[in-house]
């Protein structure tokens, strides 16, 4: 069985810091692109908030652009979002996704943890 297990979030006050970790396991055969996503209050639609390619790669939403920083460590399974200077507007459910290959049956598509309130105070 496939799992991807997150972890972290809670409450900060605006300009806080908080840090979240999602961990993948399972019979895995390769991990491609992992990331973060979140959903607002009221909304049902997951937006992209940060991806990291196996190579690293990063890719940001403009919203986020120098305050989050996504990072993996790949023996571990695990992709990371470091969430500095936050606002308000950061309230969000967070979703980690990571596309992977596993097995029996072979299969590739995108896998999703359980999600994580986050909630930013003014």
């Amino acid at each position: 069985q496939v799992q991807v297990v997150q972890s972290g979030g809670g409450l900060a006050q605006a300009g806080g810091s908080l840090q979240l970790s999602c961990v993948a396991s399972g019979r895995i055969d390769r991990i491609n692109d992992m990331g973060w996503y979140r959903q607002a209050p009221g909304t049902s639609q997951r937006e992209l908030v940060a991806t990291v390619t196996s190579g690293g790669s990063t890719n940001y939403a403009d919203s986020v652009k120098g305050r989050f920083t996504i990072s993996r460590d790949n023996a571990r399974s695990t992709v990371y979002l470091q969430m500095s200077s936050l606002k308000p507007e950061d309230t969000a459910v967070y979703y980690c996704a990571a596309e992977m290959l596993t097995s029996a049956p072979w299969t590739l598509r995108n896998y999703w943890g359980q999600g994580t309130q986050v909630t930013v105070s003014s």
